[in-house]
């Protein structure tokens, strides 16, 4: 019984991580302007692999794997938060907004 609560609780988190893949995506297709569309890109990609981590770590051999799982999960957000700074910043200076 606690496999399959385990095993359903894994599929909804995924299903649930790629709707905001999904929704990111949407975003970044219909928004108007660069901003907008990497503010829509970076808080759903987020929300999105952490709920695809959430998933997965009940899956995981062990907790070594899973806490494998939550570094390479905050080392994206530390990379998305970076790569969005440097988008923004080269935004607003080329005024390319």
């Amino acid at each position: 019984m606690m496999l399959l609560a385990r095993d359903v609780f894994s599929v909804i988190a995924i299903l649930a991580g790629a709707f905001f893949f999904f929704a990111g995506t949407v975003g970044l297709l219909r928004f108007p302007d660069t901003l907008t569309r990497l503010h829509a890109l970076t808080k759903a990609d987020n929300l999105g692999l952490g709920l695809i981590v959430l998933g997965l770590i009940p899956q995981a051999d062990g907790v070594l794997a899973a806490l494998k799982l939550v570094a390479a999960w905050l080392l994206v957000l530390l990379s998305g938060a970076i790569v969005a700074q440097l988008i923004a910043s080269a935004t607003q200076r080329d005024g390319a907004a």
